[in-house]
């Protein structure tokens, strides 16, 4: 009979490890299928930008945006080049700037610049995000994630058996 250990997964980037001017290149591409234009082009009736917008925000929250609290919002929004289904598109994002709260101690803002191609290198979109992060001091634990409600799922020293 062994005892059961939690160990953290990736928790993302906290506030004191992001440095104005690094690029964070983020995993995986995704190709944008006929279904994907028809399902979000149907609610809205017309082609929708935000799609793509949706599709490079949600590429970067792995690197970017795992521990925010907030997001304060999007500026600056472009759509450089058409995205039609077929293209794959990929997404990075630079730290533009970062500050911290001066009204509370356990966060921070940093703002980034998405920007999202696609396979032939062409600029499609380009953004500016400001979440708002935790800092790496929060009561932030393996044992109890953020959202976790105290003793829900397998707890430290819960037996194998």
């Amino acid at each position: 009979m062994s005892n059961t250990h939690i160990e953290a997964g990736w928790e993302g980037r906290f506030y004191e490890n992001v440095t104005v001017g690094d690029v964070y290149k983020h995993p995986y591409g995704r190709t944008v299928t006929e279904t994907d234009d028809v399902w979000f082009t149907n609610p809205t009736m017309n082609v929708n930008g935000t799609f793509i917008l949706a599709l490079a925000a949600g590429m970067s929250v792995m690197d970017v945006s795992m521990n925010a609290t907030a997001n304060l919002g999007d500026d600056d929004i472009r759509h450089h080049s058409q995205v039609s289904h077929g293209d794959t598109i990929f997404a990075e994002s630079k730290v533009l700037s970062k500050r911290e709260s001066e009204s509370r101690e356990h966060v921070g803002m940093v703002t980034t610049e998405l920007r999202a191609y696609n396979q032939n290198n062409d600029l499609v979109l380009s953004l500016e995000r400001t979440p708002v992060l935790k800092r790496e001091n929060a009561d932030v634990s393996p044992d109890q994630p953020p959202g976790w409600p105290e003793g829900v799922g397998t707890q430290q020293g819960d037996s194998d058996d």
